[in-house]
């Protein structure tokens, strides 16, 4: 994926999330070199409310990474044996995750951050408000 693939899914998912949550939701992502490029930048600094600040290394506060770990450890019971069955059995999980597992982890954000500024605020200088 590269920066402009990453705006083209941004560009898909904002609308339903702005008729969902209106103007007033944070956007959280890491700093991956496509999510902090130029073109991503822009798209934001344009097409969405507010950004939280986040720390370079953070896999432990990002729920992306719960997500990541549920498709894999699905994908790896139905034991894929070519590159496409991987492929397809990739795309299946991720479409088959619950939308409360993902409700879930986007209400366990605030909790998160206040468990993470309670324990090492000082190293993370995180702003979750």
């Amino acid at each position: 994926m590269d920066a402009n693939f990453y705006v083209e899914i941004l560009a898909q998912h904002i609308p339903e999330i702005n008729q969902m949550l209106g103007k007033s939701w944070r956007f959280q992502q890491d700093n991956d070199p496509k999510h902090t490029s130029r073109v991503a930048k822009d798209f934001i600094q344009k097409n969405i409310p507010k950004i939280m600040d986040w720390p370079s290394n953070s896999p432990d506060l990002n729920p992306i990474e719960n997500l990541w770990n549920i498709v894999k450890s699905n994908v790896e019971r139905r034991m894929p044996k070519n590159c496409g069955e991987l492929k397809q059995f990739m795309e299946e999980e991720w479409h088959n995750i619950p939308r409360a597992t993902l409700i879930n982890l986007v209400d366990s954000m605030k909790r998160r951050c206040e468990l993470i500024i309670e324990n090492n605020a000082s190293v993370y200088h995180i702003n979750c408000y």
